[in-house]
């Protein structure tokens, strides 16, 4: 363990330049899904491909697609027999707004806390996926300082698209499946349940997504001399949207809930056993009451049952003060969180039927399906990536993690498993409640050096083992010189 310690030591005396790093990182306001931010994405790419440089890592590629470019790297002088890990994240971040709710602003990094042990840093994307992916560059870094070299070979691929749906990765990842050839993915992308409690997440929910038009006069009239005359198209669209959901929260849709497996007995029990309460998590959210589908804990809603929710509905006059106009166009967007048994496409078909079939009077309806979904993702009970992931974080936190779901989706799970066969093990160490998404976003400042240490031990308790059965067809390609 030596030269394992090494390498602690040197993360140690770098904590502080680890910090100033992703504070650096984090200003660069990298949001992919605005055009005018293009300048900013090719920047984060280049930063972060020449923080891979200067780990010492000797190929290191920007792989261009028809959006926002990935950044490739890769260490392969572990030797053919030693395990390959592909290393997954994602350098775009979620637009800021609405800016009014921000304490601080979010390209502007700000550590909060006098106490070390609870410092936090607030910005856009420091916890979603700044902070967790700059981590492993660092541990890299870390180990060819101290040591000269890895234990296992390593591929990285971060991507700059994650956020809008990774709708160019599986092209990309398919025109280069021979170099991204590895045993499993490890996710830098994900988070962890609780900050008080170590878990290890094991499942995550698909995605299907859809955007609705609808449309009544050809233009906005005066509400007073037409208003009872034509339909406003609002009013539809509220009545659409009132009639997905029954009053147990049940969705409507005809077939929607087709071919899901039911919770076991046992599954309900381990839920049961969490440690959650409908009162802590109230508190968390600041909701009044908690809401959902009759019959099933938040947890089992959370994890194991499928959504339908609204995302935004505008249209009309929204500005201050009153402006009396009947709208000509209403709309809004609409996701849905799947479960094993759903297929993305088949259900925006569904939604898409309901909806025209519902559509009242007077009032046209146009329906643009995402061109992004991603099937429901389960690690196998049985993985050695979670095997090792179970023993370093019960060594770390010195209690043995939990296993838990994921609410939210990941696109890329698909993308890996049904091009590369791989399956990917989330170790993240960003946690649920750090408002990723939402104002004030932030990321615990001890969670950057936990997960410094948790990613050096993991690589370096797998380096010392092989994988229990190793495939042949998923070893290196020709060694190549990454660190001279």
């Amino acid at each position: 363990m030596s030269g394992l310690n090494d390498v602690l030591n040197k993360l140690s005396e770098r904590s502080q330049a680890s910090l100033s790093e992703l504070i650096e990182f984090a200003s660069i306001p990298s949001v992919s899904a605005q055009p005018d931010h293009k300048p900013d994405m090719e920047r984060a790419a280049q930063w972060l491909s020449e923080r891979l440089k200067r780990a010492g890592l000797g190929t290191v590629e920007r792989w261009p697609t028809a959006g926002h470019a990935a950044v490739y790297a890769e260490y392969l002088d572990a030797g053919k027999d030693a395990p390959t890990l592909l290393v997954y994240g994602h350098y775009d971040v979620q637009p800021p707004d609405p800016l009014e709710k921000w304490h601080t602003p979010p390209f502007t990094p700000t550590v909060k806390g006098e106490r070390p042990s609870q410092q936090r840093l607030y910005g856009r994307g420091v916890s979603d996926d700044k902070g967790p992916l700059l981590l492993t560059v660092q541990v890299v870094d870390a180990y060819l300082s101290a040591l000269g070299s890895l234990p296992l070979n390593l591929k990285f691929l971060f991507e700059g698209e994650e956020e809008v749906g990774s709708a160019h990765l599986n092209e990309l990842v398919a025109q280069n499946a021979e170099r991204l050839k590895a045993d499993f993915v490890l996710s830098a992308d994900g988070g962890m349940w609780s900050a008080e409690i170590p878990s290890l997440t094991v499942s995550a929910r698909g995605l299907a997504a859809l955007e609705l038009t609808v449309r009544g006069p050809a233009k906005d009239l005066h509400s007073g001399r037409h208003g009872g005359s034509v339909h406003n198209p609002l009013h539809a669209l509220a009545t659409l949207i009132a009639g997905l959901h029954d009053e147990s929260g049940r969705v409507t849709v005809p077939g929607f809930y087709d071919g899901i497996a039911k919770l076991t007995p046992q599954q309900r029990e381990g839920l049961r056993q969490l440690p959650f309460t409908d009162e802590d998590y109230l508190t968390q959210t600041g909701a009044p009451a908690v809401y959902g589908e009759s019959g099933y804990s938040t947890l089992e809603r959370q994890w194991h049952r499928p959504t339908l929710e609204v995302n935004g509905m505008w249209g009309g006059y929204t500005g201050e003060g009153s402006k009396t106009v009947l709208p000509s166009e209403s709309h809004a967007k609409i996701t849905c969180r799947l479960v094993p048994g759903q297929e993305p496409g088949r259900i925006a078909e569904l939604l898409k039927q309901h909806l025209e079939a519902k559509l009242p009077p007077g009032v046209t309806l146009d329906i643009h399906p995402s061109e992004h979904g991603a099937r429901a993702y389960r690690l196998p009970d049985d993985h050695p990536g979670a095997a090792v992931a179970r023993e370093v974080l019960a060594e770390l936190y010195g209690k043995p993690p939990l296993d838990v779901g994921m609410g939210g989706s990941i696109p890329v799970l698909e993308t890996f498993q049904s091009v590369l066969g791989l399956d990917t093990v989330f170790f993240s160490f960003a946690v649920g409640d750090e408002d990723i998404h939402a104002p004030n976003e932030f990321f615990r400042v001890p969670r950057l050096y936990e997960g410094q240490q948790a990613w050096a031990q993991f690589w370096w308790t797998l380096g010392q083992q092989r994988l229990e059965q190793p495939n042949p067809d998923q070893q290196n390609p020709e060694q190549r010189s990454n660190h001279e």
